[in-house]
């Protein structure tokens, strides 16, 4: 209660005690506008809290849904500043986003372990690849979204959350970047058309787009894939770039027996293969982006290759397009075409691993 002054002066206000943790009550009380009748959702916690952990999450909080459909509302809390403020830029805060994911949810009493292991791997990766999450990003899990399962959901994009929007908090703004689990052909599909259409025809049968495990492609549906197939042919694709596990490439010999080898895993190839039509078609250059090199495929005027640096361009005109397309295939062995001279690509197999490096898979 605040004292009084003696005599008739007006009452001292109470002090207020300093928000240690502005950030953390921002995204609650986001919630909160959401979820009133639920203020003690299930909370997991990091063990041990960033930074000590390996980690940037300190926490996740799931929220039964039922809008759409039962489903588990996933919030982290960790990409952004929830305590004090300590990067430069005052609008935005830390990473700028946190992530949500919606889960179709049974019968069961508690979300499932697995995929708060999952969000917490990807807290994992941004602070070890310094990448960050926006809207429209895509991401192939290269496996299962639920390990020990035969899920078809292979895959994620990210898009803004519907419900949740951006907010606005004392250390800056907070996006909240709902994850989308996707099939490998949905992926594919977003990758070789742009990932909004895509996501609008998944929203058709599923308006919050939940990630549900037991679904299968929507692509099985003709009428959409359609519509995706004609996406691709009119507009093409809209992602310039793919990083890969491999890409190497050098030059031998001199003069005009210069020759430049590149070597991919079948896995870039599989990448590469589609973007010969929905960018390298319309006129749009493309790269591959290994650990170390890279390698540009460009819609050219003239066919031939370039070195610089740590990067190999390769000029690519429609006739040698075509001929490029007509038999490159993600299995191993060396393709060459008359119609490019003094090229070689060399395509050796991928292999496939699991959260622990033990190879699960080969390709090619």
């Amino acid at each position: 209660m605040a004292k009084k002054k003696k005599g008739n002066q007006a009452p001292v206000p109470p002090v207020e005690e300093p928000d240690d943790a502005p950030g953390w009550h921002a995204i609650d009380a986001a919630c909160e506008r959401i979820y009133p009748d639920q203020p003690d959702p299930v909370h997991a916690a990091s063990a041990p809290h960033p930074p000590f952990g390996d980690g940037l999450i300190y926490g996740i909080s799931a929220y039964r849904a039922t809008e759409s459909a039962p489903h588990w509302h996933f919030v982290t809390y960790g990409f952004s500043e929830l305590y004090a403020k300590e990067s430069d830029d005052p609008d935005v805060s830390g990473w700028g986003f946190e992530l949500t994911f919606r889960l179709a949810r049974g019968a069961e009493e508690l979300p499932p372990n697995w995929a708060i292991n999952f969000l917490m791997n990807l807290g994992k990766y941004v602070r070890r690849s310094g990448n960050a999450f926006d809207s429209g990003h895509l991401m192939d899990l290269n496996g299962p979204i639920a390990l020990g399962t035969d899920t078809a959901i292979r895959a994620i994009a990210l898009v803004s959350d519907p419900q949740l929007g951006t907010i606005d908090t004392p250390n800056g703004r907070v996006k909240f970047l709902q994850i989308v689990g996707l099939t490998s052909d949905e992926h594919g599909a977003c990758g070789d058309w742009h990932t909004t259409p895509v996501l609008n025809l998944l929203r058709g049968a599923n308006p919050l787009l939940l990630t549900d495990l037991d679904r299968r492609s929507a692509l099985e549906t003709p009428s959409v894939a359609e519509q995706i197939q004609t996406g691709i042919d009119r507009e093409g694709s809209q992602s310039p770039l793919i990083f890969v596990t491999f890409v190497e490439w050098e030059t031998a010999g001199k003069g005009a027996s210069r020759t430049a080898v590149l070597v991919l895993g079948a896995r870039g190839v599989q990448a590469l293969v589609p973007k010969l039509r929905s960018r390298l078609a319309h006129g749009r250059d493309f790269r591959l982006i290994g650990r170390e090199q890279a390698v540009n495929f460009c819609a050219r005027d003239a066919a031939g290759w370039k070195t610089d640096d740590a990067v190999l361009t390769i000029d690519l005109t429609p006739t040698a397009l075509a001929a490029v397309r007509a038999n490159l295939q993600p299995v191993r062995g060396r393709y060459t075409w008359p119609e490019l001279p003094n090229f070689v690509l060399e395509v050796q197999p991928s292999n496939i691993t699991d959260a622990d490096g033990n190879v699960i898979d080969v390709i090619g």
